[in-house]
């Protein structure tokens, strides 16, 4: 599976973005979708997670300012981010949990999109 994450940029402080993420290649389903980030001299934490039934759960720090949401037929999860803070600016990663066509449970990520905010 290759993971596409789209929708990264800079923004002031207060404003919001949407991020995006496609998976793509030979798989037999989707299960589990999130978005994790790494700030400099960070470790990479969870932001949020869906499950194929549209589950979610969020890391800590959002306190309800994100919302995630996926598109099963698109293969497709969205990261809507609102009241962005500084301390949000990190490169966010796209990750799937999927099952390959011999039904093994794999993992995947994405490539990385950065988002910057600014004061």
């Amino acid at each position: 599976v290759q993971l596409q994450a789209s929708g990264g940029g800079s923004v002031l402080a207060g404003g919001y973005l949407r991020l995006s993420c496609v998976a793509s290649g030979s798989f037999f389903s989707i299960n589990g979708m999130g978005w994790y980030r790494q700030a400099p001299g960070k470790q990479r934490e969870l932001v949020a997670g869906i499950s194929r039934g549209a589950f979610a759960n969020y890391g800590g720090f959002v306190k309800g300012r994100f919302t995630i949401s996926r598109d099963n037929a698109k293969n497709t999860v969205y990261l809507q981010m609102n009241s962005l803070k500084p301390e949000d600016t990190a490169i966010y990663y796209c990750n799937a949990l999927y099952s390959d066509p011999g039904l093994r449970q794999l993992n995947a990520w994405g490539q990385g999109t950065q988002l910057t905010v600014s004061s």
